[in-house]
């Protein structure tokens, strides 16, 4: 019976995901991950969470809010170790000097360049480098 019962808690944590995916800024000693996860194969979203590295000075992990399935973090840089996050409504600003974070309460008036986006393409997640480099009107 004990076996059994093993067996089904062991099936439950498979459905476990996480899925990284990383803005390397100088490296992997410099970056910025978004990491979406998933905790059971039941959860219709997932929980975000970044982590600003800086290293060997820094690294911390922000939770961000939970989304949906279409997960979509744009990354915007205002001046230089300063990065102005986007997710939906959502404004957070983080800087790689002490690997510091806040959320916004109004949309930035000028949040930078558009530097990418933290989203699935081809059923992977990961960053999608933005080419134009040029950012779109704050919503």
């Amino acid at each position: 019976m004990r076996r059994w019962m093993l067996f089904g808690y062991a099936a439950l944590l498979a459905g476990c995901s996480a899925e990284p995916a990383s803005l390397l800024i100088a490296g992997a000693d410099v970056s910025l991950t978004v990491e979406r996860t998933k905790s059971y194969f039941w959860n219709s979203g997932w929980d975000l969470s970044l982590v600003t590295r800086r290293n060997p000075d820094c690294q911390r992990r922000y939770a961000l809010k939970p989304a949906g399935n279409n997960v979509k973090v744009e990354v915007f840089s205002p001046e230089v170790g300063v990065y102005i996050l986007r997710q939906g409504k959502r404004w957070y600003v983080t800087e790689l000097k002490t690997c510091g974070f806040q959320t916004y309460q109004e949309p930035p008036p000028e949040p930078g360049d558009l530097l990418g986006t933290f989203q699935e393409t081809d059923g992977v997640f990961k960053f999608v480098e933005n080419k134009d480099k040029k950012a779109p009107a704050a919503q």
